[in-house]
């Protein structure tokens, strides 16, 4: 899969077969439409493109700055690079391009810039300045322009924001196995190693302090999960941390992840870092030595856990 930033540096090499959508999370119900699209161009002298916009609209247009997405726009390109697109375009979106009309957007972009062949598409897909085109305006510009429109059903796009609504509420609400149900994959999230206050060396359990640059990046409720992580090419299993440390008396959230058995230097390696099982909530013990005390009940639970993965 090749990734282009911009609709206006692309240059196909050949028509296109397209769907444009925000694939956030690429979970179950996206891969659906992932294969629809790959399907198509293998039956055509076509290349697939998917096409995506960053910042989310919701945030250039609303100012919506609590918005939080399953993926960061780099992980939304791993997943997507798994499943044969041809092309992945993640165009800057701002007000300049919000204003484009909707047959502005039809020509400019999908007709001269894309090479739309075909466009596969949800039947309530909006679009244009203030969304006001729908599919049978779309329908419309296709046989002007020369291009077909295939029609997502009704019903398949209402599981997939059901999916994307489920997996939210899991995640909030620490229902790890059940989101990546939903997703088909284990959820993770993606951040560099920091310096911390090392406090969790003095009593057995270094932890490693996760780092995440992207603030809209979703996390699962605060508590305990058994995770994994390739480090240097090598599986490694632990325990991590989401919360605010109450038995320590700090404030601000923080990722901190225990790993089994590992010794070398991990400081500004990234991580990508996959949920497994929530283990419990964060606590506030009343010393450090009840918390060493949880802390090695997890300990044996989780390895019980991973030891039953293997």
């Amino acid at each position: 899969m090749k990734t282009h930033f911009s609709v206006y540096t692309f240059k196909p090499l050949k028509p296109s077969i397209i769907t444009i959508g925000t694939f956030d999370g690429v979970h179950l119900g996206h891969q659906s439409i992932l294969k629809k699209i790959v399907d198509a161009k293998n039956l055509e002298n076509t290349e697939s493109v998917l096409l995506t916009f960053f910042p989310h609209p919701r945030m250039v247009l609303q100012q919506d700055a609590s918005i939080k997405l399953l993926n960061t726009i780099d992980e939304k390109a791993e997943l997507l690079d798994k499943f044969g697109i041809d092309n992945l375009i993640i165009h800057p979106f701002d007000a300049a391009f919000s204003n484009l009309s909707a047959e502005e957007f039809v020509k400019e972009i999908l007709v001269d810039k894309l090479n739309i062949h075909k466009i596969i598409i949800g039947h309530d897909h909006r679009f244009g300045k203030n969304r006001t085109a729908d599919i049978s305006d779309l329908i419309s510009y296709g046989e002007k322009y020369g291009f077909e429109v295939e029609q997502i059903s009704a019903q398949e796009i209402n599981e997939i924001a059901i999916s994307s609504t489920k997996i939210r509420k899991a995640l909030l609400e620490g229902e790890i196995q059940l989101a990546n149900q939903y997703l088909g994959y284990s959820y993770f999230i993606t951040g560099k190693v920091v310096e911390g206050k090392k406090v969790g060396r003095t009593i057995g359990f270094p932890t490693a302090n996760i780092e995440i640059k992207e603030n809209y990046k979703l996390l699962p409720k605060n508590g305990v999960y058994i995770v994994s992580s390739q480090i240097n090419d090598v599986m490694h299993y632990g325990m991590m941390n989401i919360g605010n440390n109450p038995t320590l008396g700090e404030n601000e959230q923080s990722i901190e992840v225990h790993f089994f058995g590992i010794n070398e230097d991990i400081y500004n390696e990234k991580l990508q870092i996959s949920f497994l099982e929530r283990i419990r909530e964060e606590h506030k013990f009343e010393s450090i030595v009840e918390l060493q005390a949880q802390l090695e009940k997890d300990k044996i639970f989780s390895l019980a856990y991973i030891q039953n993965l293997k």
